[in-house]
């Protein structure tokens, strides 16, 4: 990949792709995946930031919306549906 320096009166920031960065831009990837992978670090800095400035109601709100979504999945699956796929999983190791 070639890289061209652009004249710029900012601050630059080099980081090293090691394997836990590696990891982080791969999981960006698969949220923008039509996205170069600099402008994924770019957006997970930017989503980073965005949930460090999040005060704690703004959190809270947050987790619970999150538990609200997860709720209403309740409904698309009848009682008794886990233990019920559980039992073809028994059937499948044997």
């Amino acid at each position: 990949m070639v890289h061209f320096d652009v004249p710029t009166t900012r601050v630059r920031h080099h980081v090293t792709e090691t394997e836990d960065i590696a990891a982080a831009i791969d999981l960006g990837v698969r949220r923008w995946p039509t996205e170069s992978r600099i402008n994924v670090v770019r957006r997970l800095i930017l989503e980073g930031a965005a949930q460090l400035a999040a005060s704690p109601i703004e959190r809270a709100l947050q987790i619970e919306h999150a538990l609200d979504v997860l709720e209403s999945l309740s409904d698309c699956y009848p009682d008794g549906y886990l233990e019920e796929m559980r039992k073809d999983w028994e059937q499948l190791r044997q």
